[in-house]
């Protein structure tokens, strides 16, 4: 059974963040802003992975995005399409 966005408590975003440093102060920030979220950078992955796992509740996507877009980057959900 495929799950709602608005359900999912592990969500991966394709993003286009590259730098370590930005990477560090973005999961600072999705810390502070989400206190139940648990993220991490995969940056030597092609897609330049952002896994955010919610320790309760759902994760809350669009949010996501619209942080990562505040702070000047951009961030997609990555499907489940092989």
């Amino acid at each position: 059974m495929e799950w709602p966005d608005s359900l999912r408590q592990v969500e991966v975003f394709k993003t286009d963040v590259q730098d370590r440093e930005h990477a560090k102060r973005l999961i600072d920030q999705i810390h502070k802003t989400f206190r139940s979220y648990r993220a991490n950078f995969d940056l030597d992955d092609c897609d330049r992975i952002l896994r955010v796992k919610s320790e309760s509740g759902m994760v809350q996507a669009s949010r996501l995005i619209d942080l990562l877009k505040d702070s000047g980057f951009h961030a997609e959900v990555l499907t489940d399409d092989l």
